[in-house]
């Protein structure tokens, strides 16, 4: 972004930036706007409710969302977020910052959050008979109350779909994964403004959970992404949904605002890999017990000489949940953190 110095914010050139007057960088230089944004997500909340059955992990691996599973909460720094929507531009998609631009990539999709980039666009029809596709597909049919539209609640998901009973046949358990990547979507990848409801037009593609990891899944959460960081950077919106750990990792792993410090000297040293994490521990939730690297939960063992799934290989988004420390960037300074991207060099960026 293109500006005639470091206190006068009028663009040098506003020929392509036309929406100026509306964004949220201009409410905030006139003083008009100083909230921090609150990021929607439940992502805690729904680990917290629902822990995964050991029995249902193969078929979330087999659909490729195990790895967001894995890499489950991360605090939000919300004035982070807000600063990255302050710089963040609807007319070029990209974050504009002194060096020029940014943006998050599908590259950056695919290796911090593990998920496909290619393949079948993620699409389909809104118009479905909601009783018929849950009674198809979940075993359930969804009361009016556990209902918004097209959206459910995944709190009501939780109750009916987190405890498959201990002689369940293989039908029930394909159910139960399929509630469970559900809620995990709109908990996580495609959260709404509250965070509490995700909508039905995701579960016709869970039909077979064999064929659900060839979509892109990576190319709709950015898609997603980027529509919600405009509609954020527009107004004077108070949140922004959507996969707002992707943007907060983006920016951990490119910049040095408000980036995390791993006990060592340089600004960009490198955290640990993320195979350092040997177990299902998710947000402080901790397996009961490991036979054979699966976890066992609910009384449910896995039998003498069963084949075991192999752990896949974990994104890189990972690798941030370990205990980490603030030494280098104070947290929760907006005005630090605005201050750190005006005055920014290039060996501060990770191109």
């Amino acid at each position: 972004m293109a500006f005639r110095g470091l206190h006068d914010t009028d663009l040098l050139d506003p020929s392509v930036l036309l929406l100026q007057d509306r964004h949220r960088s201009h409410f905030v230089d006139t003083e008009q706007l100083q909230d921090v944004l609150r990021p929607r997500q439940q992502m805690r909340a729904f680990l917290s409710m629902w822990r995964m059955d050991p029995r249902i992990r193969p078929y979330v691996i087999h659909a490729g969302f195990y790895g967001i599973y894995r890499l489950g909460h991360i605090i939000i720094d919300w004035p982070l977020i807000t600063c990255l929507v302050e710089r963040w531009r609807p007319e070029t998609h990209t974050f504009h910052v002194p060096l020029g631009e940014m943006t998050i990539m599908l590259q950056d999709v695919a290796i911090i959050l593990g998920l496909r980039i290619d393949g079948p666009a993620v699409t389909g029809t809104c118009m479905v008979d909601v009783a018929e596709l849950c009674g198809e597909l979940l075993g359930v049919t969804p009361p009016a109350d556990a209902l918004i539209g097209l959206t459910i609640s995944i709190r009501w998901l939780c109750q009916q779909l987190s405890t498959p009973g201990p002689d369940v046949d293989e039908v029930a358990l394909e159910r139960s994964a399929r509630g469970f990547i559900l809620a995990l979507m709109g908990s996580f990848l495609f959260s709404d403004k509250k965070g509490v409801h995700v909508h039905l037009c995701f579960l016709p593609l869970l039909r077979d959970l064999t064929q659900t990891s060839t979509y892109s899944w990576g190319g709709a959460v950015l898609a997603h992404t980027y529509r919600e960081l405009c509609c954020a950077s527009l107004g004077r919106r108070c949140g922004i949904s959507g996969c707002i750990t992707l943007i907060q990792l983006w920016s951990w792993e490119r910049l040095h605002v408000g980036r995390l410090d791993f006990g060592r000297s340089v600004p960009f040293a490198a955290p640990p890999l993320p195979h350092a994490l040997h177990d299902d521990d998710v947000d402080g939730v901790v397996a009961e017990g490991m036979v054979d690297g699966l976890p066992v939960q609910h009384g449910v063992q896995p039998e003498a000489g069963a084949e075991v799934e192999p752990e896949p290989v974990l994104p890189l988004g990972c690798r941030w949940r370990v205990p980490l420390t603030r030494v280098l960037n104070p947290s929760g300074v907006l005005l630090l953190y605005r201050d750190q991207l005006d005055a920014q060099t290039s060996d501060q960026v990770l191109w």
